[in-house]
């Protein structure tokens, strides 16, 4: 077994807000983060979108919320505990993951694209309506830009646990 660092540099840029500093993970913090890595690296959250309904990529990505809520509750108080010298904990990193890199994203686009799928005929495929939305591309260059973040996010959790980063096993976005 790989043995995980005492220490991890943080170092994540979200546009709204930048988090730099350290973080100490305990036992818990890694449990969870190992949890919250696993949910990551397998969602398009970090795997690029390159087929498949804009909504299923918004709605996995809302599932995100869930399973971090729930994660944070099972590890409990543990994995917010303060630190000392201002060093992060988990429960502060993610909760900003959740506000600052994912939230805005959901808050804008949800609705967005709701209101054009409002308008589809029934005679009309999901995939051919959605594909005729002319923000679509807009809503990938936003899914692409947040991706970026979360691998960023997926990155630091694989750091802190100790394992192997596993997004060496997702496929590059294809180039345009």
């Amino acid at each position: 077994m790989v043995r995980p660092p005492k220490s991890v540099e943080v170092q994540l840029d979200l546009k709204l807000m930048s988090v730099t500093g350290t973080w100490e993970p305990n036992d818990a913090e890694r449990a969870a983060a190992w949890e919250l890595y696993v949910e990551l690296v397998t969602r398009v959250t970090v795997v690029p979108l390159q087929h498949g309904l804009l909504r299923e990529a918004l709605s996995s990505m809302y599932s995100l919320f869930g399973s971090t809520r729930e994660v944070l509750r099972r590890y409990g108080p543990d994995v917010a505990a303060p630190k000392r010298n201002g060093e992060y904990n988990l429960g502060f990193l993610v909760v900003v993951m959740l506000n600052y890199a994912m939230r805005p994203v959901l808050a804008y686009w949800h609705p967005e694209l709701e209101a054009w799928e409002s308008q589809r005929a029934p005679e009309v495929s999901r995939l051919d309506h959605e594909r005729a939305w002319p923000r679509a591309a807009e809503l990938r260059a936003s899914l692409d830009l947040t991706r970026e973040h979360l691998s960023a996010y997926a990155g630091l959790l694989a750091t802190a646990c100790g394992v192997p980063d596993l997004r060496a096993a997702i496929p590059a976005p294809p180039e345009s």
